[in-house]
């Protein structure tokens, strides 16, 4: 199984480091605000993830064709989710290169989505607290499924825009549902989860600060799918809800001002710090900041550290909890 994990991140890591020069070439770049001379960086890095999560899911895939003793995963939902990754990571290629319209962004996950609704991915009986089990029907999978994917990869997108923060805080939430997976035995979620795992650290030594790479939009759109559709396939949606709750609250912040395409970043002063514009809080990181000024790697550690405190809440539902 760790096997997965290894590919996923020798995929990841050797597709960066030949992407990050060619982006630049090409002129794929975007300027890094949070430095002094906000110096062009190579965007699109999210591509290097792609690549590392397809590498490790084909090989899993053929584990499974020819050694399924040693790996025992399910083709149909691992090729379903495959589908929706790519499609979603499609989207956020258009995205970084034409500059979709917020509201085509938000909606084309949807459609993303449809390879997982066309397999009936998941199970349509959910868990929820001070409910119980509440059995959604064909509703789960013709409206829960694409609402999740969706929801999962537009948040992610939101709450972005400083060095190491999406993969960071991504690696923190597939950590914990990996160990979710392994504990009750969701043996093709831990396999995306995995693989996702693998892609995303293979990446982050160029992306932490100070960023050599950015993962642009096809990176955030499709680390939240993955988050979204690891659930959906491992039928631990709650754990989903919980990790996704610092995204929500980003959500809600920015949702008040009208979902601002500008004035998100901190203002970087003389003292190296960022702190919170005049205009602001209008997100989370700002909230963050009207409260401490941090310099930027202090508040990715910040966001990381509260999305981790989410992770051990994840973790002592299904670990702990009786």
């Amino acid at each position: 199984m760790l096997s997965v994990f290894f590919v996923a991140m020798l995929g990841g890591s050797l597709s960066a480091v030949i992407l990050a020069p060619k982006l630049r070439s090409a002129g794929i770049v975007g300027r890094d605000l949070h430095k002094p001379a906000q110096p062009e960086i190579p965007e699109m890095g999210g591509l290097a993830f792609i690549a590392g999560f397809t590498l490790a899911t084909l090989f899993a895939i053929g584990l499974e064709a020819f050694l399924p003793e040693i790996l025992p995963v399910d083709f149909v939902p691992l090729l379903a989710v495959l589908a929706t990754v790519l499609l979603t990571g499609l989207v956020g290629i258009l995205d970084d290169l034409l500059g979709l319209r917020q509201a085509v962004k938000a909606f084309l996950p949807v459609i993303a989505a449809l390879p997982l609704v066309a397999v009936r991915a998941g199970h349509t009986t959910m868990t929820i607290p001070f409910f119980g089990r509440v059995n959604f029907g064909l509703a789960y999978s013709l409206v829960l499924v694409p609402l999740g994917i969706t929801g999962a990869a537009n948040a992610v997108n939101m709450l972005a825009g400083f060095n190491g923060l999406e993969l960071g805080m991504s690696l923190v939430a597939m950590a914990a549902l990996s160990a979710i997976a392994a504990k009750i035995g969701a043996t093709t979620a831990l396999v995306i989860l995995l693989a996702g795992c693998g892609a995303a650290l293979g990446l982050l030594p160029l992306n932490w600060y100070p960023a050599k790479i950015f993962v642009g939009d096809v990176g955030t759109l499709s680390l939240g799918a993955i988050l979204a559709a690891s659930c959906i396939v491992g039928n631990f949606e709650t754990a989903g809800v919980v990790l996704i709750v610092p995204y929500a609250l980003d959500f809600l912040i920015k949702a008040a001002h009208g979902f601002p395409s500008r004035g998100w970043a901190g203002e970087l002063r003389e003292d190296g710090k960022l702190y919170c514009p005049k205009n602001g809080p209008v997100g989370l990181a700002q909230v963050i900041l009207k409260i401490h000024p941090l310099s930027e790697r202090g508040l990715v550690l910040v966001l990381t550290g509260m999305e981790a405190v989410f992770a051990g809440l994840a973790l002592f539902l299904y670990f702990f909890r009786r």
